[in-house]
């Protein structure tokens, strides 16, 4: 049985964990040591928007704060926040056999290549993660939105395919990885939106306001990708192109079309707001500093996704985090440009 080891086990880490330990599959989690206090005593369980429960109990969660174990891997999962990627390369380097195989299931559009180039001797592939997870209670993981595991295509992944099918996780390859990345950050791109509102993603969504400050950051990634011969996959049943106009619909004509976009968890919100909650830094820079940086390198100017990265860094500090409505939150990014 192929050994998987998954580093960076927080809550998307815990999930994929816990649903492949569900299905039998061999696999060691690696983090913090406050996750693996609450799994030695609750053990995991897993659920989803659909009404899936999976359980995993105490005794056979392996859950350890250091990569050594990653040595006798065959399969890495690497699930950390995209500030820890280049740290977490270096932790594995000495570790890892040739030709082990790694996923980067991050954030962003660089992790896998920081991880390629601290890797030469083994696999690296890109991957993504569509769903969101929360976290309702110690030990207890749940899949708030839908999609299904998407990662480069390659040979070296075939021992794995069966594991992951097993578990109710396909892994879809993809030839054209870079595009599909872009389309999943264009829909995260309101991971800053949902974090500055302070509400489930359901409700934010549900309000013009909200959505059009997110189509005012897609159209402003979209025209800068247009410029840069990028061109989008199409995850959603919309096509990246026509979202923005969808998003800036009344609420009545969006929810009779736009629900078909996405089913989301009435209590889902996003990994941004869960990271502003629990006091930790967000990964905003990985994902509306993407198009910033892109404009930069085009000689363009990203002033709606600058505004967004701003002023989630500033909730960052806050003493009292803030609760933006839509039309104020509006207004700052229009004021931006």
């Amino acid at each position: 049985m192929a050994k998987i080891c998954i580093v960076g086990a927080g809550s998307i880490g815990c999930y994929l964990g816990g649903r492949l330990l569900a299905a039998g599959a061999d696999v060691t989690l690696v983090g913090r040591a406050r996750i693996g206090d609450e799994l030695r005593t609750h053990g995991l369980t897993l659920t989803d928007y659909r009404g899936g429960h999976w359980q995993v109990h105490a005794a056979d969660v392996d859950y350890v704060t250091e990569p050594d174990v990653a040595a006798t891997a065959d399969l890495v999962l690497v699930t950390v926040k995209s500030a820890a990627t280049a740290s977490v390369a270096d932790e594995l380097k000495p570790l890892l056999r040739p030709g082990t195989v790694v996923v980067s299931f991050q954030n962003g559009l660089g992790n896998a290549d920081v991880l390629r180039a601290a890797l030469p001797q083994q696999t690296v592939l890109a991957g993504m993660v569509p769903f969101n997870v929360m976290q309702p209670g110690p030990g207890a993981f749940h899949q708030g939105t839908a999609g299904e595991l998407e990662v480069a295509a390659s040979p070296a992944l075939g021992t794995f395919l069966d594991t992951f099918q097993r578990a109710g996780l396909p892994l879809v390859e993809r030839a054209d990885m870079a595009s599909v990345q872009w389309a999943k950050l264009l829909l995260n791109l309101n991971n800053a939106i949902n974090a500055l509102a302070n509400r489930p993603l359901k409700e934010e969504l549900s309000q013009r306001a909200y959505r059009r400050c997110l189509a005012l950051a897609q159209t402003e990634a979209m025209r800068l990708l247009v410029r840069a011969g990028i061109q989008p996959a199409k995850l959603t049943p919309v096509p990246p192109a026509w979202i923005p106009r969808l998003l800036a619909t009344p609420d009545a004509i969006f929810t009779r079309l736009g629900g078909k976009m996405l089913a989301i968890d009435p209590l889902a919100r996003s990994s941004m707001s869960d990271d502003l909650a629990a006091g930790r830094t967000t990964e905003v820079d990985w994902i509306n500093g993407e198009v910033v940086r892109l404009a930069d390198r085009l000689g363009q100017r990203a002033p709606v996704n600058a505004q967004l990265c701003a002023l989630v860094h500033a909730a960052e500090t806050a003493a009292t985090r803030p609760n933006w409505s839509g039309n104020d939150l509006l207004a700052a990014l229009r004021s931006a440009t």
